[in-house]
């Protein structure tokens, strides 16, 4: 509780406002601002081309795996595996037809080799001998061409399989539908990148909050920390988050340094939704029964002295941007640990103690050691005016 104290000077009357060293628990923690995210989210588009037939759902519709979400239409898709069908058929039927003339010219090589070997090399002669030779081979290579054209035709026949079943669109995810781009009798293209048509959240009761913490701050801030933040939805309300992992990569942006952090987030009760902005404040220390001061005692300095302003460890965002109303600025003292003087009320006239200080929540000091005992009034402003 601050108290004023009024002291008679030669300049006229001197107006000491004080407040007391106390005893309490100090939180420490690094505030950043980012979005809430799905911990998994999937755009579903198409790999064919062709018109919308059907969308059998909707926004924020819950679908499971294997649900059909849409489907194209798919008459010049069966139209063309009728063809390829028929072209497959057509091949085997060249097969058979290639391996009967296979049979019959062996056959006729067989004879004409019989008899030969009954003539004594009379008949036939070795120039028929030859040509039946190689219409056999003729016939043989004929086969082998026949097979590999039923394998050709096969192949196709499956690939267009394969797109007739891609135009009936499934979710591949257990999941809600956040956005849908695709109307029933729209035309849709699909060329190097396919066209996102639908995107899933696989499961909302359990969020991401992705947020860019400051250069300066990201060595206090490691997995496993508590944290809490607030949406602009629900102002007066404060969620629980932990922080998951601290992405090594930075991100900069008009040169500003960050690092994204991802905190996990429960949302068991669907309160929160996917884009919301948060600010988080991520508790990175706490201490215990500290000796606190408030930093205004140390900024205090009477007239021919000088205070200097306690050294912030917020980095460039934290001096260019401002604060969210109502939310002080918090920081840790710098390292190592200034050796700082604040001042009391003694017979009427300031004298100062110097104290170490430590970490600081931006209102309040950590006081690690020095002559200051728990209750002393300090001074944290001064004003005079004249008789």
């Amino acid at each position: 509780m601050a108290a004023v104290w009024l002291v008679r000077a030669r300049a006229g009357t001197v107006r000491y406002t004080t407040e007391p060293a106390t005893r309490g628990d100090l939180v420490v923690t690094v505030t950043a601002t980012g979005t809430l995210q799905p911990t998994n989210q999937v755009e579903i588009g198409t790999e064919i081309s062709g018109k919308i037939e059907r969308v059998a759902v909707d926004y924020n519709d819950v679908v499971e795996v294997g649900q059909v979400l849409a489907r194209l239409d798919t008459s010049r898709l069966e139209a063309q595996v009728q063809q390829s069908q028929a072209a497959l058929q057509s091949a085997q039927a060249k097969v058979l037809q290639a391996e009967a003339s296979e049979v019959e010219a062996d056959a006729h090589l067989a004879r004409l080799t019989r008899m030969r070997q009954v003539t004594g090399g009379t008949v036939p002669s070795e120039s028929d001998l030859d040509a039946a030779t190689a219409t056999l081979k003729r016939a043989r290579a004929d086969a082998a061409s026949a097979r590999a054209l039923v394998l050709q035709s096969r192949a196709t026949l499956d690939a267009q399989r394969t797109d007739l079943a891609k135009a009936v669109i499934r979710s591949p995810i257990d999941g809600l539908v956040l956005a849908r781009s695709v109307e029933p009798g729209q035309t849709v293209a699909a060329t190097l990148q396919a066209p996102v048509l639908f995107v899933l959240a696989e499961n909302l009761a359990q969020m991401e909050l992705h947020v860019d913490v400051d250069e300066a701050d990201v060595s206090d801030v490691q997995a496993g920390q508590r944290a809490t933040f607030t949406v602009d939805a629900y102002p007066d309300r404060k969620f629980t988050a932990q922080v998951a992992q601290v992405h090594y990569g930075a991100q900069t942006v008009s040169g500003v340094v960050t690092y994204e952090t991802v905190l996990t987030v429960d949302n068991s009760g669907l309160e929160l939704r996917p884009g919301m902005t948060a600010t988080a404040e991520v508790i990175v220390d706490e201490i215990a029964g500290a000796l606190l001061v408030p930093n205004a005692a140390l900024r205090f300095a009477p007239a021919g002295e000088s205070a200097t302003e306690p050294t912030a460890t917020r980095g460039l965002v934290g001096r260019l941007l401002p604060r969210p109303p109502g939310r002080p600025q918090v920081r840790r003292a710098p390292a190592p640990q200034e050796t700082r003087q604040v001042w009391t009320l003694r017979s009427g006239r300031p004298v100062s103690i110097a104290v170490r200080t430590g970490a600081t929540d931006g209102s309040r000091t950590q006081v690690l050691d020095g002559e200051l005992q728990s209750g002393t009034a300090l001074i944290v402003d001064a004003s005079t005016a004249g008789q």
